[in-house]
């Protein structure tokens, strides 16, 4: 990659990155549902790593997980009762689903942009899903804590009203990335010499 293509994605990825993140913990509660707010954290990292790829994806998702460690990081109860913030878990969940969003039907399917919002709405559900489980779980193993939601509450309160607030913030998210992101025309280099040695990973649009 030149030079001057390097600067302009680490400029433009320095950018999303502080005012998505900036916006988020500024500004928590313009849009709610159940009292939750798309997060636009998770989702930034969703698509760049669709539709950029899989390094491009680790590196936002990191930065973007250790800013969510710093701000927000939740706070758990152990085993001995005393409360811990768990730090670090931020950055474990933003590089896990990075992952994923890379390689989500990308080495079959070539990338398009309804599988950009697919991959949200099934990424999304993945991780609620999942953080709900671990949570029952940690609950149950504390004898003096129980979990306060049953799976219809969970599912209806918490994961699907979560999806739809992501689903609603990839459309201007995606639209960003693709027109005024870190590459012209929207479009990774690295994955069109990929499609070029056999992998259907190019973005089309």
């Amino acid at each position: 990659m030149r030079r001057p293509q390097l600067i302009r994605k680490i400029a433009v990825y320095a950018v999303y990155i502080l005012l998505i993140t900036t916006f988020q913990v500024t500004f928590p509660g313009v849009v709610s549902i159940y009292g939750l707010y798309p997060d636009l954290m998770f989702v930034m990292v969703v698509l760049c790593a669709y539709m950029f790829g899989f390094y491009d994806g680790i590196v936002v998702g990191a930065l973007v997980g250790l800013i969510r460690d710093y701000f927000s990081a939740p706070s758990i109860r152990s085993l001995d009762g005393s409360v811990i913030s768990s730090v670090g878990i931020g950055l474990f969940v933003m590089i896990a689903v990075a992952a994923l969003g890379s390689s989500f039907f990308t080495k079959r399917i070539e990338r398009n942009f309804l599988l950009a919002f697919v991959s949200v709405v099934v990424i999304t559900l993945l991780y609620k899903f999942v953080g709900h489980f671990v949570i029952y779980i940690w609950t149950s193993v504390l004898s003096d804590v129980t979990y306060n939601m049953d799976m219809s509450q969970a599912l209806i309160r918490s994961i699907l009203p979560q999806t739809a607030l992501n689903l609603f913030a990839s459309v201007p998210l995606y639209l960003m990335l693709k027109f005024m992101g870190p590459y012209k025309g929207g479009v990774n280099p690295v994955l069109i010499d990929e499609k070029g040695k056999g992998d259907n990973s190019w973005l089309i649009m």
